[in-house]
């Protein structure tokens, strides 16, 4: 009896001064403690970490409550102190050990006395207003108008009826549980739906930026083919003119050496031909000559009133409207080729790529003959 005894102060757990409760934790000082009572210890030391369901679950430290050994915990807290399952089956044999050597004690049931009358038990039910009381109360109390029955019978019938409402309080509770799993993977479908249809209307805009850029581009490229050819024009031109003026110079200059002459029949001799290349020199007949708003690029004016308003309109198509990818293929030929925008039933528009189309008012220019 005295080894059972010894045995008995080695379970003691230092915090609780009682047997080792289950789970019971080693540290890494060899000393044992209750989980319980080691997650107290750890929140007393650290009231400042977040908790999780009454419990530590970061990391932190304490002291062993039996030789002040500091512990360090991981991010699990004591639930990553590692079981010491030795001393748990010595539990578990020292208790099946006692109870084979001790008798078992007597369940003393306790009756409920009458608050009325004090030394009579509560052995009789009150149906009309639905309370236990005693024998007494039903012959000279306040229950001996009323109807009663014997407690064993109305005390099945209410155990078969708080049974039965917990039996369906489970059954509604899988039901509440099934619908919030329901409206969990409602909500993953929307968000993932969402994130598709997002990455879709990018992709639709993409491809809108794309043929904006591709017609900027073309248009762009009209531009400068024409604004080269009339500056590599002009500069002919004005290089024509450049030799002409230095033609003119030259025979100014053969001029006043023709007047320093003082010698009649020779001046008269060189006169008439010089006079004739006079004559010629000063003529520009036989240079072309730049009309007036030669220099305008005025007709390349383009105008985005329609393109702006089909722009500011895009929106999700309506639900009667299916959109149909041959279609859409055409769409984008069509942009190059300057056709209009697809209306779709509903009074909501589709913009394919044809609407973006600048309108470009075409201006004939006579000036370009000249080349």
């Amino acid at each position: 009896m005295n080894t059972m005894e010894n045995l008995e102060k080695q379970l003691i757990c230092p915090i609780c001064l009682e047997m080792f409760t289950k789970p019971v934790v080693i540290l890494p000082c060899q000393h044992n403690l209750c989980r319980k009572c080691a997650n107290d210890v750890f929140q007393a030391s650290n009231p400042y970490l977040p908790t999780r369901s009454g419990s530590l679950s970061s990391g932190g430290r304490f002291r062993c409550p039996s030789c002040r050994h500091e512990v360090v915990l991981d991010r699990h807290g004591v639930y990553g102190l590692q079981r010491n399952l030795l001393v748990e089956n010595i539990i578990d044999m020292f208790k099946q050990e006692s109870s084979s050597t001790k008798p078992a004690p007597e369940r003393k049931e306790e009756t409920p006395m009458c608050d009325v009358h004090e030394d009579e038990k509560i052995n009789i039910y009150c149906v009309t207003h639905n309370v236990p009381t005693c024998s007494m109360c039903k012959v000279f109390g306040a229950h001996k108008d009323c109807e009663v029955a014997p407690i064993n019978s109305i005390y099945q019938t209410k155990k078969m009826e708080l049974n039965d409402g917990i039996a369906m309080m489970v059954g509604n509770n899988d039901r509440l549980q099934g619908i919030i799993s329901q409206l969990e993977e409602a909500c993953r479908v929307v968000e993932e739906n969402g994130r598709r249809q997002k990455t879709l209307v990018c992709e639709k805009f993409d491809q809108l930026y794309a043929i904006l850029e591709e017609k900027k581009r073309q248009m762009s490229q009209k531009v400068t083919l024409e604004q080269e050819e009339k500056v590599d024009y002009i500069r002919g031109l004005t290089r024509k003119y450049g030799d002409h003026l230095e033609e003119s110079c030259k025979m100014v200059e053969m001029g006043i050496q023709a007047m320093e002459e003082q010698e009649m029949a020779v001046f008269l001799q060189n006169a008439k031909p010089l006079l004739k290349k006079l004559s010629d020199a000063s003529s520009t007949s036989h240079l072309d000559k730049v009309e007036r708003g030669y220099e305008n690029m005025d007709h390349f004016t383009v105008s985005f009133l329609k393109e702006g308003r089909a722009l500011r309109s895009i929106d999700f198509i309506t639900d009667d409207y299916e959109e149909d990818e041959d279609e859409d293929e055409d769409g984008v030929v069509s942009s190059e080729e300057g056709e209009g925008a697809q209306n779709i039933p509903g009074g909501t528009s589709a913009v394919t790529a044809a609407s973006i189309q600048p309108t470009v008012t075409p201006q004939t220019n006579s000036s370009q003959s000249a080349t």
